[in-house]
């Protein structure tokens, strides 16, 4: 019978190997995030109403109609970025645990480019949006708290 400290070791080693291999895609998509804004489908669109947007409430109708003008490139976007729900034929339904920790990362930073920019909002106001169940948004709630990007006494 091998010894249980060899055994933990080896344990520890493989965990680490594998969580090496999920930072190692975490970079490859915090490398490639967003590249699509940059194609000729994207980029004209991007550039004219990204500025607006920064000054708009999210979700709000002024937002959504601010969207509905993106709508081309959104629609390209959307289709060539995975971490979107709007990528999947089922939504957050198909999506991997990477995707959700790119789309959650994003809608973070995506907060930081708005005034009024709230992750806690945002968690909220997008699992509705997008059908996430509770334990899913609790989920994306907690890892938003233990990051710092909400305080504990908020909610």
């Amino acid at each position: 019978m091998s010894d249980w400290k060899e055994e933990t070791h080896k344990h520890i080693r493989r965990v680490l190997e594998m969580l090496t291999e999920i930072r190692s895609e975490l970079t490859l998509r915090g490398l490639n995030h967003d590249q699509s804004k940059f194609s000729e489908e994207e980029a004209a669109l991007f550039e004219k109403y990204t500025s607006k947007l920064y000054n708009m409430d999210y979700m709000s109708e002024e937002y959504k109609e601010c969207l509905n003008k993106l709508k081309p490139a959104l629609e390209h976007h959307y289709a060539n970025n995975r971490h979107h729900p709007e990528f999947h034929a089922n939504g957050v339904n198909d999506m991997t645990l990477i995707d959700l920790v790119e789309m959650l990362v994003d809608w973070k930073a995506a907060t930081e480019r708005h005034e009024s920019g709230d992750i806690l909002k945002s968690i909220k106001q997008n699992s509705e949006r997008f059908g996430i169940d509770s334990q899913l948004t609790s989920i994306l709630l907690n890892t938003a708290r233990d990051l710092g990007w909400i305080s504990h006494n908020e909610e």
